[in-house]
């Protein structure tokens, strides 16, 4: 099991430079989980797609879908006492510290794309391209 940031699961379902990356993620561990705060940063994702992208509105909901089918046994309620706490201590916003505070709690480890968490809160974070 590993948690992994919103960026990982844009990274499976859309084309792009990093999709073999998530998908090799994947093959090496595919019990996902996640914040439940996932849902709206997908949705801020394929919003952008959509705007900026060209992606069509449908093709955006279908990704939602297969993406929501992914996680749907993943989804967790982070501790916001934590979360607080990690975002005071590191200066990261505590929509990234709910991925971090949600592997502390189950004592895995968080796969993220972003750089900056990853070097802040090693470990439990990884970044994805040393995880693999």
């Amino acid at each position: 099991m590993i948690v992994v940031d919103t960026n990982i699961i844009a990274y499976m379902l859309m084309p792009g430079p990093q999709a073999e990356h998530a998908k090799k993620a994947y093959a090496a561990d595919p019990a996902w989980v996640a914040p439940m705060l996932w849902r709206s940063e997908f949705r801020n994702i394929l919003n952008t797609a959509v705007r900026q992208h060209g992606l069509p509105k449908s093709q955006a909901k279908e990704l939602m879908e297969v993406a929501t089918e992914l996680m749907w046994r993943g989804e967790y309620e982070a501790p916001s006492d934590r979360i607080l706490e990690l975002a005071a201590e590191s200066g990261c916003s505590t929509y990234d510290c709910e991925f971090v505070a949600l592997a502390m709690e189950l004592g895995v480890p968080l796969v993220t794309a972003d750089k900056r968490i990853a070097s802040v809160f090693d470990p439990p974070a990884i970044h994805l391209s040393v995880f693999l």
